[in-house]
């Protein structure tokens, strides 16, 4: 499966624009969970099934009845899988975004935790699978990672209570913290929710202290698109996981805005920055290739590029990905992956 679905399935043509919106301790991944839940348990058990229900929840299309603790839990997406997982619960079935592609380490993680084994998916090709979904007989449908919720939710909530965001503009702005929140709620799961984003935040907070050099250095994030080079720092795009590290925007970001951030060969300058980040999650199907990016005058005489001062992100490992599109699982393991290409871009190595 590409980077663009690694997450949330959007349609191609959003996805290009979208693809990179934005643990030293490799237990933070499995502290999401303390869940002992087997194959034969697909959802965590909670200390009183009937604590806290019914719940109700407004959303952008109606309003979602939990009348008590759900125990078989349906995904819709790759991020509402990450959701489930954090929260300790394994999924009755899930889409196959990885579509026989390896899965990503911080996913692999928690499967391996709960003790998993192969989750069951269905096949996403043609969007989601109703009759998959409802052959499970779901107690709940997470559906708080997807673009599709405009036309999949009348034909899930028929089939179990549908879990997603009250405003459908939520589909592109709502945080991973937020997503995880409403879930938890609709699964009796809140004090694990915020268990789950307290160690995701003490992992930024240490990577930080372990690297005070980070602080105050500029950045620009650059993601080679099939259609243009785009400037992904700007200055109106929430603060990342750069930032959280440390690092800050630089005065060319307010150049840029979601709906303007394509940087033309003759503009390369403008990336510019103490340390320069660049990814190329499409490969051959990018407007330029890295070879000849990197061989471009313009951009060897960057002081960033001159001074070494320029790292690549890799894609191969889901990485860029995770950055484009953060969750409970992967925000740990980006910090993990993510601090030591910085410490080297930073020191100039």
């Amino acid at each position: 499966m590409s980077v663009l679905n690694r997450t949330r399935r959007r349609p191609a043509a959003r996805a290009l624009a979208a693809v990179t919106a934005a643990a030293a301790c490799l237990g933070l991944l499995t502290a999401c969970s303390d869940s002992t839940a087997a194959k034969d348990k697909p959802a965590a058990a909670g200390a009183d099934a009937s604590a806290g229900f019914p719940v109700s929840l407004t959303n952008a299309w109606g309003t979602t009845e939990v009348k008590k603790k759900p125990l078989k839990v349906a995904t819709v997406s790759d991020g509402d899988t990450a959701i489930a997982l954090a929260l300790g619960i394994v999924p009755v079935i899930t889409p196959d975004v990885e579509d026989g592609a390896k899965i990503p380490e911080y996913k692999q993680r928690a499967i391996d935790k709960l003790g998993a084994g192969k989750l069951k998916t269905y096949d996403d090709t043609d969007g989601t699978a109703y009759e998959a979904i409802a052959a499970e007989a779901p107690d709940v449908i997470l559906g708080m990672n997807t673009w599709e919720m405009d036309a999949d939710y009348a034909k899930l909530q028929p089939i179990a209570p549908v879990v997603t965001f009250t405003d459908k503009a939520h589909a592109d702005t709502l945080t991973w913290q937020d997503r995880l929140k409403t879930a938890a709620k609709a699964l009796g799961l809140s004090a694990k929710a915020d268990e789950v984003i307290a160690a995701n935040e003490k992992a930024t907070t240490d990577a930080a202290a372990a690297h005070p050099e980070f602080k105050g250095k500029t950045y620009t994030y650059t993601v080679v698109h099939p259609e243009q080079i785009s400037f992904m720092s700007y200055a109106a795009q929430d603060p990342g996981v750069f930032e959280k590290l440390g690092f800050t925007k630089t005065d060319k970001a307010k150049n840029y805005a979601p709906d303007k951030n394509a940087v033309s060969l003759e503009n390369l300058d403008q990336l510019d920055a103490d340390v320069l980040l660049v990814t190329y999650p499409f490969g051959d199907r990018g407007v330029i290739s890295a070879t000849e990016l990197e061989s471009n005058k313009l951009f060897q005489s960057l002081n960033a590029v001159k001074s070494k001062h320029f790292t690549v992100i890799p894609s191969e490992n889901s990485l860029s990905s995770a950055i484009a599109y953060p969750d409970p699982l992967s925000a740990p393991w980006v910090v993990e992956q993510l601090t030591p290409l910085l410490a080297k871009a930073a020191a100039g190595q």
